[in-house]
């Protein structure tokens, strides 16, 4: 049996995650071991709810079920979801690994941010003079981005030239915030700082953009610098100086410290990995590397890259059409189904959607509300593919994961779960695996949120469906009788007069009833007899018209349309509901089961009906006729 390591993270730092978990992936090598990632995508940005919902992934795993875990905290630094992991794993008695953070009682691997922040501060004071620094920070709450400014601010007073940090702005790691601070320092007239240096990578790019917009040019009027050293800066212009902070060392780094934990070592085990300062096009390092070459090799890849992106989206609207054209959750689910089973090239062989049982359930019952905090026992498999082998049940336990999962094969992989809201309210989660290059490119998250995006949309439009078709069965229903009422009677009669102009030849009749003595049963024994004498007759009416509709269109008034079997038997059906129905009679009180109705039919004829109004105008003086011969035999005349 193979061990499984969890990972908890955020996938927007999805280069340098990638870099972290191949690290890992090659520790493990000689290690038969799965590496389950659980992966979120919230924002400081997000609503409390929304955030809940990306980070309630989460709470799947039960921990006892593994050997170990992780929190990259380079993108999860949100210290309540890092509170409860720990407990979780101490708890379940596992070791715990926090990367890119330090806490107290916890292992950590960080990169030695400090001493290579120092060394970028010499190299831009001491070869491009720099006098003045803007700090972009990402969140307080961030070790790295505190650690970096640290080392800025420990440098500058070691030099003597504390003055020269003239801005410390906290982004939360949010570009639009970064792009409006910067034009507001542009459109001041005070001056530029000599140098920005931004808390990642992401930060720099976006302040270099900013100013160019505001008509100043990088490293002409103000350098800039970043960490990280991701592909993206690599190629942008100018190429960003950076930080690499080598987190494929620190992947193989946690590897080796959790396997010392699970051996006996002790909470105090950590590991420090040494970044590197790289000089670059944006501090005014021209000849430093080569960023040309990169950009050309990247310049080969985009055909390549924009192949697959048009693929990707054209997945993403199958998706759409498909499941926006579902009517109900059945068709739903074997839609949804058919389609990936068939056309799977982006997913791979190896991919599952599963679905809390509220989810449906909340279609149907409003009173069903769906989760806010982890997920129910057991969930419903929509679709689950392993190797190409599907799992044949309906549902799986939620402590399974992945429906079906072994731990056994010669072969590790990775497995990556993301979950499926709207809100705080969980839908369920998908699961891939083996997929480095769709977390690097966040192709993962465009897909989940995208899935996400049009589960919801099916939900709230077939839930609005149902309430409306509720909504119309109220109104169309006679509240008494349970039968159809005037409105439902006067759309029948549109439609009979649509049917009429467009097939001439249609056969149809109509029957018109009204309940004889009504008025003396409510005047002798009140309405609630009158109610009980009114349900007595639709019965008998609907008992011998079975397959024709019935409604009440007045107080003791009633139609039934005759069509098919019932039209071509009219004149049986006609003559049973005389045989089945008390003699008429005024003698009070009349008996409790005293049924009489007046009856009256007519069928159309194309040759004289130019309406269904006329066809009923006849069946109701057919009625009058019946009611009349019927008070006649009754009072012997």
């Amino acid at each position: 049996m193979k061990k499984k390591y969890a990972i908890f993270t955020t996938g927007w730092c999805a280069e340098i995650l990638s870099q972290f978990l191949q690290g890992m992936t090659e520790a493990l090598k000689e290690d038969p071991t799965d590496l389950f990632l659980f992966l979120g995508y919230a924002t400081y940005s997000d609503t409390t709810a929304k955030q809940q919902g990306e980070m309630n992934i989460f709470t799947l795993p039960d921990l006892h079920d593994f050997d170990g875990a992780v929190i990259f905290a380079s993108g999860l630094d949100y210290q309540d979801k890092i509170d409860d992991i720990r407990q979780r794993c101490d708890d379940a008695g596992i070791p715990l690994i926090i990367q890119g953070a330090k806490r107290d009682g916890i292992s950590y691997v960080v990169s030695d941010n400090y001493q290579a922040t120092k060394e970028m501060c010499a190299h831009l004071l001491d070869e491009h003079g720099v006098k003045t620094i803007a700090f972009m920070a990402g969140n307080r709450d961030s070790y790295d981005s505190e650690e970096r400014l640290r080392a800025v601010r420990d440098y500058l007073r070691e030099n003597h030239c504390e003055e020269a940090l003239i801005d410390v702005f906290y982004t939360k790691w949010e570009n639009a915030i970064v792009s409006k601070h910067v034009a507001e320092m542009c459109a001041s007239g005070e001056p530029l700082p000599d140098a920005f240096i931004c808390a990642n990578d992401g930060l720099a790019m976006v302040t270099c953009l900013t100013l160019t917009e505001c008509g100043f040019e990088v490293p002409r009027d103000t350098l800039v610098t970043g960490y990280d050293y991701l592909d993206d800066s690599k190629i942008f212009d100018p190429a960003i100086a950076s930080m690499d902070q080598c987190f494929e060392e620190m992947g193989r780094a946690t590897v080796r410290l959790i396997k010392e934990r699970a051996a006996g070592g002790g909470s105090e085990l950590h590991a420090v990995i040494q970044s590197k300062f790289v000089p670059g096009e944006s501090c005014g390092c021209f000849d430093f590397r080569d960023s040309d070459k990169v950009r050309r090799r990247f310049g080969r890849e985009v055909n390549i890259r924009r192949s697959m992106t048009t693929y990707f989206n054209r997945k993403l609207e199958l998706i759409d059409s498909t499941v926006l054209s579902c009517q109900t959750y059945d068709d739903f689910k074997e839609k949804l189904r058919h389609l990936l089973a068939t056309d799977h090239d982006y997913e791979g062989t190896s991919f599952h959607v599963l679905l809390d049982p509220n989810f449906s359930l909340s279609i149907y019952d409003s009173n069903v509300k769906l989760n806010t905090d982890g997920y129910s026992k057991y969930l419903e498999v929509l679709y689950s593919s392993e190797d190409g082998r599907y799992f044949p049940d309906e549902r799986c336990e939620s402590r399974e994961l992945i429906p079906g999962y072994s731990g056994n094969g010669s072969k590790n992989h990775l497995y990556v779960f993301l979950s499926l809201h709207e809100e705080d309210s969980a839908y369920g989660y998908v699961v891939f695996r083996d997929c480095l290059e769709k977390i690097e490119n966040r192709y993962l998250h465009t897909y989940k949120s995208r899935m996400g995006l049009v589960f919801d949309k099916f939900r709230h439009a077939l839930t609005m469906d149902l309430m409306n078709k509720r909504l119309m069965n109220l109104m169309r229903r006679d509240p008494l009788t349970h039968v159809n009422n005037r409105v439902a009677y006067e759309d029948k009669e549109q439609y009979l007069q649509a049917q009429i102009i467009s097939n001439p030849g249609i056969e149809f009749a109509i029957v018109m009833f009204d309940v004889n003595n009504l008025k003396q049963i409510n005047d002798t024994s009140g309405h609630e007899a009158g109610d009980e004498y009114l349900v007595r007759s639709c019965h008998l009416i609907c008992n011998v018209f079975k397959h024709s509709p019935v409604y009440r269109i007045g107080g003791d008034e009633f139609v039934a349309v005759l069509m098919g079997e019932d039209y071509e038997n009219r004149d049986a059906l006609m003559a049973r509901i005389n045989e089945q129905m008390s003699p008429y009679s005024e003698t009070l009180p009349l008996p409790s089961d005293y049924v009489s109705i007046a009856c009256g039919i007519s069928s159309f004829d194309a040759s004289r009906d130019s309406s269904a109004s006329d066809v009923a105008k006849r069946a109701d003086e057919e009625m009058y006729r019946d009611k009349a011969a019927k008070k006649s035999v009754s009072s012997g005349v």
